[in-house]
């Protein structure tokens, strides 16, 4: 299932199948709004300090969504971690944030782990590797919608 998420994005259809259960927590279930996901709600609420997802990490999850060029209804919870991991993995230098989010997924199971990175390598290759987002794309995002309430996540608040 994961895997053809990902082939729908261009990626080969001849790779080789997964199983559902690898990623059942996050890939069981369409989400047309990760702001209104319930796991996703409780992701950012378990995530207090802002260390994962703040509201320019926020914003380059949603800029790696149009760049993977998936309808909304293709859209999975795990394209929502895969991204969150991406812009982590792009902006933050330290590794422990993204433990968190496998913390999150997965508790202290490291099996699922090179699934994720294989679905997070298909899902790079889907946005032909344009994984670099700018601060004014950030901005320009949230200027969409201003009054979204992932915008308030800001880091510079909680000082």
């Amino acid at each position: 299932m994961a895997d053809q998420e990902i082939s729908q994005s261009g990626q080969s259809p001849s790779q080789p199948s997964t199983s559902e259960s690898h990623l059942e927590v996050v890939v069981d279930d369409e989400v047309p709004s990760p702001s209104e996901d319930p796991v996703v709600k409780r992701f950012l609420a378990w995530d207090k300090n802002l260390r994962v997802s703040d509201k320019y990490l926020l914003a380059m999850v949603i800029a790696y969504f149009s760049r993977a060029g998936l309808f909304s209804w293709q859209y999975r919870r795990i394209h929502f971690f895969l991204a969150l991991y991406l812009a982590n993995d792009m902006e933050e230098d330290n590794q422990a944030p993204k433990q968190g989010i496998f913390h999150f997924l997965y508790g202290t199971s490291y099996a699922q782990r090179p699934l994720f990175h294989k679905l997070r390598y298909q899902f790079i290759c889907s946005m032909g590797w344009n994984t670099r987002v700018s601060r004014e794309e950030c901005e320009e995002i949230q200027a969409y919608d201003p009054e979204l309430w992932v915008w308030g996540r800001d880091r510079a608040l909680l000082a």
